[in-house]
C-alpha cells in the first residue's frame, strides 16, 4: 500500500455528512425541514399564539393546558407535540381538571339509536353526573360504531362505582386519550387562517 493510500484510509470522509461536496461550504436540508411549512404541524408552530391557544381549547377546556402546549412550539414533529400535551395533562391541578371537564359534552350517538337506548342512557349520566358532580367522559375513537352504545353503557355502569378519587383518575386518562385524538386532528387539518372555537 502506498503512503498516499494509508493516509487517505486514515482521514476518512473530508467533509461531514450533512454537506454537499459539489457546493463547499453550503449546508444541506433535510427534507423535512423544506417541506414542514407546507405541513399541518408546520402551520401550527408558526400561528399566532393567540390561535394557536383558542384552536387547542377545543382540544381541551384547560386554559392552563392549551398555554403550556402553545408555548412549547416549535414542535418538531408530532410525537414530540403529543408527549408534550400528555405531559400538560397529567400535571393539571383539580381545579385544572373541574375546568376541562366543565367544558366537555356527552359523547355522541351513533345514528339509529333506539329509544330505550337513550332512556338507559339518560340516567346513567344523570346519576354519574350526580355523584361526580361533571360529565361522563370517555374516549371510543378505537371502538367500532357499531359497539360505540355497549361499550358507552358498559363503561357508565361499571365507572359509577368508583369512589370519587378513582374516577378522578380515570376521568384524566380519558381526558389525555381525547385530547390527543382532537389534537392529532388538529394539527392535521390546521390552516393558517384563525380557527376560533374551532372543534377539531
Amino acid at each position: 500500500m502506498t503512503r498516499t493510500s494509508r493516509h487517505a484510509s486514515r482521514r476518512g470522509p473530508t467533509l461531514p455528512a450533512h454537506r454537499l461536496p459539489h457546493l463547499p461550504g453550503h449546508t444541506a436540508l433535510p427534507a423535512q425541514h423544506r417541506t414542514e411549512a407546507a405541513t399541518g404541524l408546520g402551520r401550527f408552530n408558526r400561528a399566532p399564539a393567540d390561535d394557536v391557544r383558542s384552536a387547542l381549547l377545543a382540544c381541551c377546556r384547560s386554559l392552563r393546558w392549551a398555554h403550556r402546549v402553545a408555548e412549547h412550539r416549535p414542535y418538531p414533529d408530532l410525537d414530540s407535540l403529543l408527549a408534550a400535551a400528555d405531559e400538560a395533562t397529567y400535571d393539571l391541578t383539580p381545579a385544572d381538571l373541574a375546568e376541562a371537564l366543565a367544558g366537555e359534552s356527552l359523547a355522541p350517538l351513533p345514528d339509529g339509536t333506539y329509544s330505550a337506548a337513550h332512556t338507559a342512557l339518560s340516567a346513567a349520566h344523570a346519576a354519574y353526573e350526580s355523584k361526580f358532580g361533571h360529565v361522563f367522559i370517555i374516549c371510543l375513537d378505537e371502538v367500532a360504531p357499531d359497539e360505540l352504545l355497549d361499550q358507552l353503557l358498559a363503561a357508565i355502569r361499571s365507572r359509577l362505582a368508583n369512589d370519587p378519587e378513582e374516577e378522578r383518575v380515570l376521568a384524566t386518562e380519558e381526558l389525555r386519550r381525547l385530547a390527543r385524538g382532537r389534537l392529532t386532528r388538529l394539527v392535521r387539518d390546521f390552516s393558517d387562517q384563525p380557527v376560533l372555537d374551532r372543534a377539531p
